[in-house]
């Protein structure tokens, strides 16, 4: 497997990158050992470096995606932004991004408004779709990767990462506080996803199978152990109400009372997954290393793995144009079937049903 995608682990002294769902891609030259920081204010202008248009921005590394509106957004490596309005058929590159480091998350609140986070404890924001970006945040010498970012409207929000970093911001992304997610916590765990159910209720994915919970518009957090002992690498909101978990060696949780219990449910696989989406006919499709594309018609009770020819790890998934999917990852943006059996048939490699 590429060095990038390896389990991190904070006891290797200088580490690679860990698991492409984790949506870590730390630099080869990250430590293990991460400074608190204050919050910093963004940097100016002439101090930025740009992301730079690229031929290859629809094929390097894409760690996240989402929707803005119909627009589709993805980000990934060299600071690279692309969106589709066409459902995936054809993929534009932002015009300017204020960054070049590996943004790992991507986040909007409606078709205009919208946050990414990455490398180097950094934020940007867009007002116009994702077309043109500002810089919101950085801070280098925190050494505290951004993996996820939250907002709940266009003012208050969260950025969190490696080793329980979290900011918080109440204007929009103008200023930024550090804090923690429990009161008086030491807590070091990587906070990998943040996301809020149907009902509002804010929940974390993390490590050593934890989710952090708040019913409170994170005001408050609570710690919820499940009964893995890995990492959750994502998580998802269903319509229905209830919610999905994902990490390490195909473990799958749903919950039904908005994470405050959760319940493994059958991946039909034991590759790491780390994205997810749900479709429109209500099918859900988890991604993740080693080609792993599950798909679940029982709302996410039960998955049917196929297993892409390239092998490759993938992050993310949206829905594309009629009959198809947009997934994420290692090499960029590919598309395939929405439905199991004939995505098997079109990638070349026989299916398992997890039922």
């Amino acid at each position: 497997m590429p060095s990038m995608f390896r389990h991190f682990t904070r006891f290797s002294g200088p580490v690679l990158a860990g698991a492409l769902g984790l949506a870590l891609a730390i630099s080869p030259t990250f430590v293990s050992a991460v400074r608190a920081a204050d919050a910093a204010p963004a940097e100016t202008k002439d101090a930025v470096e740009y992301s730079t248009p690229s031929n290859l921005a629809t094929k390097d590394l894409l760690l996240a995606a989402t929707n803005a509106g119909k627009r589709l957004i993805a980000v990934g490596e060299f600071g690279h932004v692309i969106y589709s309005d066409d459902q995936g058929k054809t993929w534009v590159q932002a015009a300017s991004v204020p960054t070049q480091v590996t943004l790992t998350s991507v986040n909007f609140i409606n078709d205009k408004v919208g946050f990414a986070g990455g490398h180097d404890s950094t934020v940007i924001k867009t007002v116009d779709g994702g077309n043109n970006w500002t810089l919101s945040y950085h801070d280098e010498a925190a050494q505290a990767p951004i993996m996820t970012v939250y907002f709940e409207n266009e003012n208050h929000g969260f950025a969190m990462g490696a080793f329980s970093f979290v900011i918080e911001t109440q204007d929009g992304g103008k200023t930024w506080t550090q804090r923690t997610l429990l009161a008086d916590s030491k807590e070091d765990k990587h906070l990998n996803k943040v996301f809020a159910t149907k009902h509002g209720t804010i929940l974390v994915a993390a490590e050593l199978g934890t989710v952090f919970r708040s019913t409170d518009e994170g005001k408050t957090f609570t710690e919820v152990k499940t009964a893995y002992e890995g990492s959750f690498w994502g998580g998802m909101s269903l319509n229905d109400g209830s919610a999905l978990i994902f990490g390490m060696r195909g473990n799958v949780y749903h919950s039904t009372d908005d994470g405050a219990t959760w319940a493994k449910v059958n991946s039909g696989t034991d590759k790491s997954i780390g994205g997810g989406v749900e479709l429109s006919n209500g099918t859900i499709v988890l991604v993740g290393l080693q080609g792993y594309v599950g798909y679940s018609t029982d709302k996410g009770m039960n998955f049917t793995e196929v297993t892409r020819a390239d092998r490759l790890g993938y992050a993310a998934v949206l829905e594309g144009a009629p009959g198809k999917i947009e997934v994420f990852g290692e090499p960029g943006v590919k598309e395939q079937p929405d439905d199991a059996v004939t995505a098997a048939k079109e990638v070349g490699f026989h299916f398992t049903s997890g039922s």
